[in-house]
């Protein structure tokens, strides 16, 4: 047992008192505790391993108590019948535990995004660090990532949440775990405190249809309500162009000048490549799986309008702030709201409005062919269809005319894009802003 004459207890320590020369008040097992001469009290261990005596310490009292310092001490004897050396463990373990501390979850998220952008379209890409930067680094970007607990992920989730952002709120801590599965494969964690984390998060709202206004007169009425509210010009461009075109949302904000073809040519044509449209990874992937728009003379006015305003950069509709990053996913959405159509339509809206409209047109005009049409324009695959042999450029001549009839029934009315420019922008309402008269690109030279 060591020294059962010399158990030492709280009393005896705080009694301690520094001497002329240092001393030890022994504990059981080798434990004891060194007295410095100027009042230090140090726990210490004795041990032999190898053949050599060792001291091995644990830290000074206070700060470690006599509990402390036995299950210390017990530590390290059951590491010496395991054949370990404690003092060389105890480098190895504060060696570890610094490296735990520069591998920060904000450092691990970026290794795993650096690995993974390859593989994603550019947009998407962009979006996932873009929603780590804005919601995860700075909760807990700084914290080692193996430190981080599961209440403290929901806590950053429930941040989230409470912007009505559900979906969001899910899809982030899809990223937090898939960045946790990285760390683990890469020995840098052991194991993924987000996994539980998802039940706790609030379930999905029921979806029901995209709210969309499907009568023509009405949604001419509400295309000319926003002209008349303040928006950054581009923002109104941009509406005017879903409107025309009833591609996604995110598809439009994410338009670069290079996908626009023969914009002075008889078939101008806005080529969407395969790796920004909506599906998986195969669809994303298709050779000739490019989603192709004919654009009718109104869809190519309002691009001529966005020039003046966008052409020295590469995106037709970049944010505000940052001209390299589209336009915020809210914009066209703040936009009809205050024109005063929330729950009433939406951007996505739009292709719901073009497919009803264009249906009933083409019921009433005879043409019950053009549903598939119609279908094709909207990126839709039909259910009999393989989507890698899917003829996406088929019926082109067709969709150019029904591009061109529905470009007039919306447009019917509305000012031209160019008289949208000057109109007062929701920055300054008491001022009017104007196109840069700084000179841009000659539109020719760079769009096909």
């Amino acid at each position: 047992m060591g020294y059962p004459n010399a158990m030492l207890n709280d009393a005896k320590i705080r009694a301690a008192k520094p001497g002329p020369k240092a001393y030890k008040l022994a504990d059981a097992h080798q434990l004891y505790l060194y007295v410095s001469p100027q009042g230090a009290k140090l726990w210490r261990m004795k041990f032999k391993f190898d053949g050599k005596e060792k001291t091995l310490s644990l830290g000074p009292y206070p700060l470690v108590s006599l509990v402390a310092a036995r299950e210390k001490r017990d530590n390290a004897r059951r590491l010496l019948a395991e054949g370990l050396d404690p003092t060389v463990e105890k480098k190895l373990k504060i060696k570890a535990n610094v490296e735990a501390s520069r591998n920060t979850f904000e450092k691990v998220a970026r290794a795993w995004h650096e690995i993974n952008a390859p593989q994603w379209a550019k947009v998407h890409a962009a979006d996932v660090i873009r929603s780590l930067e804005r919601d995860i680094f700075p909760a807990i970007g700084s914290l080692p990532i193996t430190a981080i607990t599961p209440p403290k992920i929901l806590e950053v989730l429930r941040a989230i949440e409470q912007r009505s952002a559900i979906e969001t709120a899910k899809r982030v801590r899809q990223r937090i775990s898939a960045i946790y599965a990285y760390a683990i494969a890469s020995g840098i964690a052991q194991s993924d405190p987000s996994e539980k984390v998802g039940a706790a998060l609030k379930p999905m709202p029921k979806k029901g249809r995209q709210p969309a206004i499907t009568d023509i007169a009405e949604l001419r009425r509400m295309l000319a309500r926003v002209d008349d509210d303040f928006a950054r010009p581009i923002t109104r461009l941009a509406l005017r162009l879903i409107a025309l075109t009833a591609v996604r949302p995110g598809e439009l904000r994410g338009a670069m000048w290079p996908e626009f073809e023969n914009l002075d040519g008889p078939l101008p044509l806005w080529r969407i490549p395969a790796a920004r449209m909506k599906g998986d990874r195969d669809r994303k992937d298709e050779a000739g799986g490019d989603h192709l728009v004919p654009l009718a003379p109104e869809s190519v006015a309002v691009l001529r309008a966005a020039w003046k305003l966008s052409g020295r950069g590469e995106l037709v509709f970049p944010g505000n702030r940052q001209a390299h990053r589209p336009m915020s996913e809210n914009a066209l959405g703040y936009l009809l709201n205050r024109a005063g159509y929330h729950g009433r339509h939406v951007p996505h809206g739009f292709r719901a409005a073009f497919s009803t409209i264009m249906n009933e047109w083409a019921k009433t005009h005879g043409r019950p062919d053009d549903r598939e049409v119609i279908d094709l324009m909207l990126a839709h695959v039909p259910t009999n269809k393989v989507e890698g042999a899917y003829n996406r450029a088929a019926y082109m001549e067709r969709r150019r005319e029904l591009a061109t009839i529905w470009a007039g029934l919306v447009t019917r009315g509305l000012i031209e894009p160019d008289a949208l420019l000057p109109l007062p922008s929701k920055l300054s309402p008491f001022k009017r802003s104007a196109p840069p008269s700084t000179p841009v690109r000659p539109m020719l030279r760079l769009v096909k």
